[in-house]
């Protein structure tokens, strides 16, 4: 059976390489540190997830998300936000935009393979 695919996006490398070992047991993981990135890597390769730092220099989650939901190929992926931002009107913000979920840093490495395997069982 193939593995899903997840994309990780997120500015701070250490938090990268944190979820990816959290994954990569599980799953297919990619990782990328910026937003053009994500953008760049998504017309090649269509992951079954996104995590999705929420803010990141130049192009930040909710901006990121905004185009991935305007492009055909993109559309329907499931996008979980990761994030410290724990600022209530930035969550109504972000959840306006109708991610999958919202998960607030830091995270434990069960509580991540538990929300990563309920949003794919919703959308396989």
């Amino acid at each position: 059976m193939d593995r899903k695919h997840i994309l990780i996006v997120d500015d701070d490398v250490n938090m990268l390489k944190m979820l990816r070992m959290f994954l990569q047991e599980d799953y297919k993981v990619s990782i990328v540190d910026s937003g053009k990135l994500a953008l760049d890597f998504v017309v090649k390769f269509t992951p079954d997830l996104i995590l999705l730092d929420y803010m990141m220099p130049l192009f930040d989650g909710p901006h990121v998300m905004e185009i991935l939901r305007k492009r055909e190929e993109t559309k329907k992926v499931p996008i979980l936000f990761l994030t410290s931002v724990t600022d209530r009107d930035k969550i109504i913000q972000c959840l306006a935009l109708n991610p999958q979920g919202y998960i607030i840093k830091p995270v434990s490495r069960e509580d991540l393979l538990a929300r990563v395997a309920e949003v794919l069982a919703k959308y396989d």
